[in-house]
């Protein structure tokens, strides 16, 4: 639930500022004549993601059991790509981001079907957060449907409620640090998205009889029982597991992808905030 509350908040709460960036351009520049086609673009891309989860789904409950693992490693991988994309994209073009909002709707704005430009481009930039938020909790959402329906709830309310503080009530808060930390989580979260991909395409090659050597092979074991509070899956485990990738039991190939990538990603992360903060101060 841990890790579906914090990624729908992120995304939920982006999605949230990207539209109220244009509905007050538009307030600023006398248009508000146009933020009803603002609304039904978000509806609609709501709508939209709603209807790709949903597919996402039934496509997972109808294919065969050997499918679904190899299926979990794909979401698991893709969940990874897309999440560390969004997150790189965030930390290089998150402080020139209102900005370039702000012109292109000036520029969809004085131009002919003006209401219909802006319904399409608010619809794009909010499904394309619904499509990734659908990408990033698929992987959760099949090993514990209960509970990433409910952080993802929860997520949600909780990140517009914060958006509602912001721009209605004046709230002050430090987006940039705060996108800054919870990149930090989401990249601890997507290693390990990627040390559990791999743990399930090694399983899928056992079930079809490919021999993966030594990379199959326990790397570690803590011999923690399955209903110990501290194994993988449960109570206090399963925090671990979903920030951080911890498990009780763990292959080479999963240990050596899920270090690799904390290695490449992090510092990449961490350095392109700190570029980011430095080139802003006078």
């Amino acid at each position: 639930m841990l890790g579906s509350y914090l990624l729908t908040f992120r995304e939920v709460l982006e999605a949230a500022l990207v539209t109220a960036i244009i509905l007050a351009y538009l307030s600023r520049t006398d248009r508000s004549v146009l933020k009803k086609s603002v609304w039904i673009g978000v509806y609609l891309a709501a709508g939209a993601s709603v209807i790709f989860g949903a597919a996402i789904w039934a496509l997972y409950g109808s294919i065969s059991e050997e499918a679904g693992v190899l299926f979990e490693a794909i979401a698991a991988f893709v969940a990874v790509i897309v999440l560390t994309s969004m997150i790189y994209w965030m930390s290089t073009r998150g402080k020139t981001l209102r900005s370039e909002i702000e012109k292109k709707v000036g520029g969809i704005t004085v131009a002919r079907g003006a209401g219909l430009g802006l319904l399409v481009f608010s619809f794009i930039v909010v499904a394309r957060e619904g499509v990734e938020t659908v990408l990033f909790l698929t992987p959760f959402l099949v090993q514990d449907t209960t509970g990433t329906l409910l952080g993802f709830v929860l997520g949600m309310l909780s990140s517009l409620v914060l958006s509602y503080a912001i721009f209605k009530m004046g709230m002050a808060i430090n987006l940039r640090k705060f996108f800054y930390f919870t990149s930090i989580l989401l990249v601890l979260m997507a290693g390990g998205l990627a040390g559990y991909g791999v743990h399930e395409l090694l399983e899928y090659f056992e079930i079809v009889n490919i021999d993966t050597g030594w990379l199959g092979r326990a790397a570690y074991s803590l011999g923690i029982v399955g209903d110990s509070i501290w194994h993988h899956k449960g109570a206090i485990g399963s925090i671990f597991n979903v920030m951080f990738g911890y498990t009780a039991k763990a292959e080479w190939a999963r240990v050596i992808v899920h270090v690799a990538y904390l290695i490449v990603a992090l510092p990449l992360i961490i350095r392109e905030y700190r570029r980011g903060g430095e080139s802003s101060n006078p």
